[in-house]
């Protein structure tokens, strides 16, 4: 599914393909584009390449997205490093590292236990030891082992030195947990250490803005009080995150009907350029098959809000039984 540019629908891609060259004169780059939807790579190529890693970015730059995505959480010692989940069991091989076996925990996460090797309990050098691998079998196996996990600055790098502009696409992740476990120094926060991060590299600007078409970024996060926080911080765009109909927020434990009432939008709006909803919110499907559109984009868009869902596969397994027949069809089409 995909939509006409000025509707403002913005895709996740989960996409595959080889190297990009470095450059670092922003100046000479081929510009972002900005007449169609963009499309965002969701944690890189991972189609292709296991989730979040320097060759899964680095392919999904050569097919041709516009930003690549990333999780962001923080290690130990405070770095902040690019992963998905808040434990490392599934994409990464620490079962196999007996020297950590002594770490597993169980902590609450959104207010549920959560039994595994936590990214918070592990220095940034003991991260660096493991080796990622293909969150699904169905996926090529033959990549697993061979990357590392990367730090967020390494992410970013590997957006600016593309021959062309490319946009990055981080989500402050499971923030409450973050700062649960990880202390910086002076009393900062996640958030905090992410913007400077950011403004160290020079991502900077409102939405569209000369300084944003140079180095293009969406923050996003599940967590609308990080977000508020953050807009006292940076002025670069932020997505509010919205999950499925039957999911609570992060950080304020609000329902999904009170986040997505006209009045929660509007409020919301005063902070964040958009939302990223659950795709199934967007166009619900029912025993697999699609049925007609929600209004959460047209009302979105009556705040000016943009709506960038996700996330987008054409692997047959994520498929509505609508497009088993022509996969390409899960990202032509629009939505009003």
């Amino acid at each position: 599914m995909a939509s006409i540019r000025n509707i403002s629908i913005l895709l996740f891609l989960v996409l595959g393909i080889a190297n990009a060259k470095g450059n670092t004169n922003q100046q000479a780059k081929q510009p972002i584009q900005t007449f169609r939807p963009y499309n965002l790579a969701h944690r890189g190529a991972c189609g292709e390449i296991p989730e979040e890693t320097t060759h899964a970015y680095l392919r999904a730059i050569e097919i041709g997205a516009d930003f690549i995505e990333a999780d962001i959480l923080a290690s130990k010692d405070g770095q902040l490093v690019c992963f998905h989940d808040v434990t490392l069991d599934d994409t990464t091989d620490i079962n196999d590292h007996t020297e950590f076996s002594d770490r597993k925990r169980t902590y609450e996460v959104e207010r549920v236990n959560v039994t595994g090797y936590f990214v918070v309990d592990f220095t940034l050098e003991e991260l660096k030891t493991l080796k990622v691998k293909q969150r699904y079998s169905f996926r090529d196996q033959q990549y697993n082992g061979k990357y590392s996990i990367i730090t967020f600055e390494e992410y970013i790098t590997i957006a600016l030195n593309a021959d062309r502009t490319v946009g990055i696409y981080p989500e402050i992740k499971n923030p409450v947990h973050v700062n649960e476990h990880v202390k910086w120094s002076n009393g900062k926060t996640f958030e905090d250490i992410f913007v400077e991060t950011l403004l160290k590299y020079g991502y900077k600007g409102t939405y569209l803005s000369e300084s944003w078409l140079k180095q293009p970024i969406f923050i996003q996060c599940f967590g609308p009080a990080s977000l508020i926080y953050l807009s006292s911080k940076t002025d670069s765009p932020k997505i509010f995150l919205i999950d499925d109909v039957s999911v609570r927020t992060q950080d304020t434990n609000q329902s999904y009907a009170e986040i997505t009432s006209d009045s929660y939008l509007s409020y919301i709006s005063q902070y964040v350029v958009g939302i990223g909803p659950w795709k199934d919110t967007v166009v619900p499907p029912i025993n697999n098959y699609l049925t007609p559109p929600t209004d959460l984009v047209e009302r979105a868009h009556a705040l000016n809000l943009e709506v960038h869902p996700y996330t987008f596969r054409n692997e047959n397994k994520y498929l509505p039984f609508d497009f088993h027949q022509d996969p390409y069809q899960v990202t032509t089409g629009s939505i009003k």
